[in-house]
């Protein structure tokens, strides 16, 4: 017998311990998968953190007594223009690392003037003949490149109707003869919309502006008494100098010259050139102030004023005492400006908050810069340096992230999320204040509704029921958890939102009478109990609230709002629309009413749980030092049921914070930086709905959408863990405080 009991007791202890390694093995994959999850996101976001840096990749030499004049992206078989000292423009490309050989060449007689000018990647040679005929012809439709044939010079087409084919065959303009023959400089800028050439003479300077998809809109402007021009065709206007001065003239505006700045020294005749360097568009430009102190970078960028535009400064950037920069050039995707200097080297910043995140010295000199893709190409008057970018996402900072910044084209510094735009070389704006104000004041507003409607439930059916009753109310209730947060935000997109203007004066309505309103059902229902059976009485206080609210409701949607109008002699919903810029069905308020439907019943259920808990011996105890029921709730249940409805109300805020689909649906996702509650919103949960299946992987973007990924996470760890620290040390205190 002995014998077989012990048998049994060595067979349970195995099985015992085989299930307690079971058990383990699934915990600990639990926490591993949790581990790898976290690692993930943290790897993802982790370049953000890392200092770009430029690596050396090839070094060209150039040809003997040829001038280079435009860079192109030589990795990706763009050429490079350079000109010789015969009447030609040559195309170059790379041959291997350290080579670069001929593929072809533009000829032309040898009194035309040749060079070339690039935009956003796209080189265009310039021919000017010597009686003033200009013509622009983009290398792509000139040479096959690849091959070592020149193709066709393709007819330009004039029609304005047929502007595409125009530009890309080219243009053609002509300047007066006498000005083109008595020029000492010339300068040609392009935008996608203009083509403006710069002659200086003796007498002045003459500036000519052709509408490259109209060429017969043509405008010309004379300077005189003037130390130099730079053109701007990307936002058409012009920035002259006069002596210390630097003055801003719009394209279309005769007379309405607006004064820049004034700079520390004077500009030398056609040296504004080297001292203001404009980006691509020309939304930004960069204006080097040197002085016998110290010298300065300053970013002016281009913002309205008084229903114009003009340029503002937004930062300044110091450098080394009698440093001179050279050129800047700014990435056509990253936040990133690399600048120049005759150190010599390349300092990287961060284009929006004009941050330095890097300086890199170089081994020699260089006089120009250019970007290509993740590639920055250098070159004096002998070699092409070729550098390779790292961790350009890493231009992104604290500051770019958390804190207003000027973007182009508006007015004052302010918080704004805008990832994409229609071409390259705009601003990426990164902040991710309305994201963050989007989640909380949602989730925050959410759970102001949710509170009240989910405590009185717990406390009612927790405390004041009776338990058959409990038993139907409860399952209910938390039936509801069970419906998917999809179906709500669907309800409240397809029913809620149209109806908002009606509903949001209706549902404020409600808010401020219904607490009298149960006030008064509580004392009807108290004189009319006694008339009531008495196996009904126990539970007759619901149906009747139930009554008074319905009812209650129904005034509040029908007859309230145009009581209200007539009353005040107002007319609300034109008030409530134009206090908003958003669509008043996408507002906060909205959101808030369908996510605050979602997490009732959680807080409910766990609420409920802690009030259904509190011992029966502390509830008797209290009725026999003669407390009321109300005093033995507020009391002694409340006190110490505290710490889980602590918990319940934290687990239901970061319910509501991390929730996606309702807010996703509801909202009009529009990244507003406002508290205000008739204002839309975009939450970090929708956001990464939304951009992370377009964003490029490894950019700065995607990069950025798994930061705000770990910030979900670790708002959600930090308010459970900080649920349960709560929950763990008010309990004693519950007992026996």
């Amino acid at each position: 017998m002995t014998s077989d009991k012990d048998s049994i007791n060595k067979s349970r202890q195995r099985h015992d311990k085989w299930m307690r390694h079971i058990v383990t093995m699934f915990g600990g994959l639990v926490l591993l998968t949790l581990v790898v999850l976290i690692s993930h996101l943290i790897s993802q976001a982790l370049p953000l953190a890392m200092t770009p840096t430029l690596q050396q990749e090839a070094v060209y030499s150039l040809p003997e007594d040829n001038e280079f004049i435009v860079s192109g992206d030589i990795a990706a078989d763009q050429p490079i223009i350079m000109k010789g000292q015969s009447c030609h423009l040559t195309l170059f490309n790379a041959a291997d690392g350290t080579k670069l050989v001929q593929e072809q060449s533009y000829i032309s007689p040898c009194e035309h003037t040749l060079s070339a000018v690039s935009l956003m990647g796209e080189n265009t040679v310039i021919d000017i003949s010597a009686s003033g005929q200009v013509r622009l012809i983009p290398v792509r439709a000139l040479f096959d490149v690849g091959t070592r044939f020149a193709t066709k010079i393709p007819q330009v087409n004039n029609s304005a109707n047929t502007h595409t084919s125009a530009l890309a065959a080219g243009l053609s303009f002509s300047v007066p003869r006498a000005l083109w023959q008595a020029k000492e400089d010339w300068k040609l800028a392009l935008s996608q919309r203009w083509a403006a050439l710069k002659i200086n003479t003796s007498n002045g300077i003459f500036v000519r502006w052709v509408n490259r998809k109209n060429p017969t809109q043509i405008i010309d402007r004379q300077f005189n008494d003037v130390d130099d021009v730079v053109l701007l065709p990307g936002t058409e206007m012009m920035v002259f100098a006069r002596k210390r001065k630097l003055y801003i003239l719009p394209l279309q505006g005769e007379g309405k010259t607006r004064l820049l700045t004034t700079l520390s020294a004077p500009i030398k005749s056609k040296g504004l050139a080297k001292q203001l360097f404009s980006l691509q568009k020309d939304r930004t430009f960069f204006i080097q102030d040197k002085s016998s102190r110290d010298t300065h970078l300053t970013r002016w960028v281009l913002r309205p004023e008084n229903g114009e535009l003009g340029y503002e400064q937004t930062y300044s950037i110091a450098l080394a005492k009698g440093e001179t920069v050279l050129d800047v050039k700014e990435h056509a995707n990253a936040n990133a400006v690399a600048i120049l200097t005759d150190k010599p080297a390349i300092r990287i910043i961060n284009r929006v908050s004009g941050e330095t995140v890097n300086e890199q010295e170089l081994s020699s000199s260089v006089v120009g810069i250019s970007w290509f893709g993740s590639r920055l190409f250098g070159y004096n008057h002998e070699k092409l340096f070729v550098w390779r970018a790292e961790h350009l996402s890493g231009v992104t900072t604290w500051n770019s992230l958390f804190y207003p910044q000027h973007y182009e084209g508006y007015a004052k510094t302010q918080e704004v999320w805008q990832t994409t735009s229609a071409s390259d070389f705009q601003e990426a704006k990164f902040s991710l204040i309305p994201l963050l104000m989007g989640s909380i004041k949602a989730s925050l507003l959410a759970l102001f509704i949710a509170l009240p409607v989910s405590l009185g439930a717990a406390i009612y059916t927790g405390f004041f029921t009776r338990n058959r009753l409990r038993h139907a109310i409860k399952p209910a209730i938390e039936m509801l958890e069970a419906v998917p947060s999809v179906l709500i935000g669907f309800i409240a997109a397809i029913w809620l939102s149209p109806k908002a203007e009606q509903f949001l004066f209706s549902f404020a309505f409600f808010l401020i009478t219904v607490p009298i309103t149960l006030i008064l059902i509580a004392l009807i229902q108290r004189k009319l109990a006694d008339l009531i059976p008495l196996s009904v009485r126990h539970g007759s206080e619901l149906l009747f609230a139930c009554l008074g609210i319905l009812v209650l409701g129904y005034i509040s949607v029908e007859w309230a709002p145009q009581w209200l109008f007539s009353v005040l002699d107002i007319d609300g919903y034109a008030l409530l629309s134009s206090g908003s810029e958003s669509p008043i069905g996408k507002t906060t308020i909205v959101v808030a009413i369908a996510l605050g439907l979602a997490i009732s019943p959680s807080i409910y259920s766990l609420a409920e749980d802690a009030i259904s808990s509190v011992p029966q011996d502390l509830k008797y105890a209290s009725f026999a030092l003669g407390a009321t029921r109300l005093q033995t709730l507020v009391h002694v249940v409340l006190h110490v049921a505290l710490p889980g409805i602590v918990a319940a109300i934290m687990l239901g805020f970061g319910r509501a914070f991390g929730e996606t689909m309702i807010v996703l649906m509801v909202t009009g996702n529009t990244p507003v930086a406002s508290w205000g509650l008739i204002e839309g919103l975009r939450a970090l949960t929708a956001n990464l709905a939304i951009e992370l299946p377009e964003a490029d992987v490894s950019s700065a973007h995607y990069q950025i959408l798994f930061l705000t990924a770990c910030i979900l996470f670790g708002f959600t760890f930090v308010v459970n863990t900080v649920a349960e620290i709560i929950r763990r040390r008010l309990r004693p205190k519950g007992y026996y405080g």
